[in-house]
């Protein structure tokens, strides 16, 4: 095996370490040349660049490409484990329901058999209609607003307000394309509820603020902060049921009570016809007689 001379060796390193001097100079040079003809001629150096990223963006389209196909997979990849996952779930979820449909068709088997043995009068189907509040006529003397439905409409006097959360009020005066709802805060407010899980009976009074009162309740002591209230069904006012609000505070023998609904969120309401007017009517029509 021959090998290079010591001399030869020598040379070959010079040269290269030159080269490495000559490149780095060069691109020195370079680098200040391009700042001065940026400094002289702006415009050219604009389009040079643009004409470069233009050449370039086709270039870095071309190797983005494969990089997306593969966070697309990825993420395909990722949308179908979830997508199981939800399946396995959903399926669960059905066969409770269908579970509790087989219990709920046997309950009300049950029901219609009993209510038909004890020759139970059915309740009247319940028709609703939605409407927009188009005014708040309230002040320091009336809680009350005006909805945008009226006897065309289907809305009559009598009916329940409700929203989503709970018992708005009821309408006490309906026109032809118009009509007003008293709410549940008015001072000419009385309302039966049940409170708590015990039940306990009361009168809900509003006196035109934000927090009715409970009257003619017996025992005090039992009702705490965060009792539910709904609707008694007693008198026949409201069906029994509504959600009207919670209790808030307890104090001193006052007992007020949080509406669930609150005035100021007042945008659309749903008015619903019970049937309770027509029972009224039909008592009081059995009194004369």
């Amino acid at each position: 095996m021959v090998r290079p001379a010591t001399g030869q060796i020598t040379r070959l390193g010079t040269l290269k370490t030159l080269l490495q001097r000559f490149a780095f100079l060069s691109l020195i040079g370079l680098t200040f040349l391009l700042m001065l003809i940026g400094k002289a001629d702006s415009v050219l150096v604009e389009r040079a660049r643009i004409a470069i990223s233009d050449a370039v963006v086709p270039i870095l389209r071309l190797m983005s490409e494969p990089a997306a196909a593969i966070a697309q997979m990825t993420s395909n990849v990722r949308e179908l484990a979830a997508i199981r996952e939800q399946n396995a779930e959903l399926r669960v979820a059905n066969e409770q329901l269908l579970q509790w449909q087989s219990i709920a068709q046997k309950l009300e088997a049950e029901n219609r058999s009993l209510k038909a043995l004890l020759n139970t009068v059915s309740e009247p189907a319940a028709e609703s209609v939605s409407a927009r509040v188009v005014a708040d006529t309230g002040g320091a003397f009336a809680q009350s607003v005006l909805i945008m439905g009226g006897t065309s409409k289907g809305v009559n006097k009598g009916d329940t307000v409700l929203t989503g959360e709970g018992l708005v009020g009821r309408v006490t005066q309906a026109g032809l394309r118009s009509a007003r709802v008293l709410l549940i805060t008015d001072i000419n407010s009385r309302i039966p509820v049940l409170v708590g899980e015990t039940g306990s009976r009361a009168i809900m009074a509003g006196d035109n603020g934000l927090r009715p009162r409970l009257l003619y309740i017996g025992r005090k002591s039992a009702i705490q902060p965060g009792d539910k209230v709904v609707t008694s069904g007693d008198g026949k006012a409201f069906p029994p049921g509504l959600p009207v609000g919670r209790v808030v505070r307890n104090q001193d023998g006052i007992i007020e009570i949080e509406p669930y609904v609150a005035r100021d969120q007042l945008t659309q309401v749903r008015v619903v016809d019970f049937g309770l007017e027509g029972i009224l009517g039909e008592l009081e029509t059995a009194k004369k007689r």
